[in-house]
């Protein structure tokens, strides 16, 4: 017997081309889980995620497929079961933040934040329990920023609080099947949307830092090994939760 905690299970992670999703995505696979890396435009940031999996010995495949665009939904989930044949694990992880304060909010922002955010998520979700006949698993990434008052981060926030109240719901109607909804809510962790590629000053990561309990950014590995928590059978219990993965920064 494997002591892989998620051998023999086909993992699906949407926007893992890289940050946290690439993270989740090898962690997965080192756990023994077949994984799909979707991107939207990432090409190659996707294939280097597959050849770190190959390479480690484990079985991925790339798939493009923007998570805001609903025509393109569909084709994502049959390519997991043309590469692998079922899906058991599905990560809600494709997301856009753009940092905007209310006199710059627009119509247009937040359509954009909402179509990936929240339309993704559950369109995606929709998908993922037709394939889960023998029940699953499904973690939404969401944020602890949702139950945070973050200036500038209005139309993010409300995707992530949107993000916790539907996965309520959702391990409601889908438990009788079998499969677990729960939210993985990450803290400030270091990625591009995180950095100062989308606007963060270093003052800023210097409050967030002094902010946590731990006394640091978090890292996306961090993040990934929290994800393998809530995917493995050990959690099997374990449906409709929220699980802070922030270090403390809402103490």
């Amino acid at each position: 017997m494997s002591d892989k905690r998620l051998a023999g299970k086909v993992a699906l992670i949407t926007g893992s081309s890289r940050g946290i999703g690439a993270a989740i995505a090898t962690r997965f696979a080192a756990e023994g889980a077949k994984v799909v890396v979707n991107y939207a435009n990432s090409a190659g940031e996707a294939d280097k995620v597959v050849a770190a999996v190959k390479a480690a010995g484990g079985e991925a495949v790339a798939v493009k497929a923007n998570m805001g665009a609903p025509a393109e939904i569909p084709g994502l989930f049959a390519a997991t079961v043309k590469a692998f044949g079922k899906l058991d694990v599905l990560v809600n992880n494709a997301a856009i933040m753009q940092r905007t304060f209310l006199p710059d909010v627009t119509a247009e922002s937040i359509d954009a934040h909402f179509n990936v955010n929240v339309r993704g998520y559950l369109l995606a979700v929709k998908h993922a329990a037709e394939l889960m006949t023998s029940g699953g698993c499904i973690i939404n990434v969401g944020s602890a920023i949702s139950r945070m008052a973050y200036p500038g981060a209005v139309v993010y926030t409300a995707t992530k609080g949107a993000i916790d109240v539907m996965t309520r719901v959702l391990a409601a109607e889908l438990g009788p099947k079998g499969i677990r909804v729960n939210v993985l809510a990450p803290g400030s962790t270091r990625t591009d949307m995180n950095s100062e590629k989308s606007g963060k000053t270093k003052e800023e990561e210097h409050q967030e830092e002094q902010a946590t309990a731990l006394r640091r950014i978090g890292e996306p590995e961090d993040i990934a090994d929290a994800a393998v928590l809530l995917a493995c059978d050990d959690a099997r219990w374990i449906t409709g939760t929220w699980l802070d993965v922030s270090g403390g920064i809402r103490l």
